[in-house]
């Protein structure tokens, strides 16, 4: 699906798990440059890791 926001930058929050690592992968999937934070650093740091894969 292109929604047209390739080369767009992204913020979001509560990206370690559920619904927030959903968007942020769907965001890099269309080619945004994605920042994701969370409130705990290591499943934050899981979910980063395996989006980079």
């Amino acid at each position: 699906m292109d929604m047209g926001i390739a080369g767009r930058k992204a913020l979001v929050c509560g990206a370690s798990a559920g619904l927030g690592y959903a968007c942020a992968e769907a965001l890099v999937a269309e080619g945004v440059d994605v920042l994701i934070v969370a409130r705990t650093e290591g499943p934050l740091q899981e979910a980063a890791a395996s989006a980079s894969t």
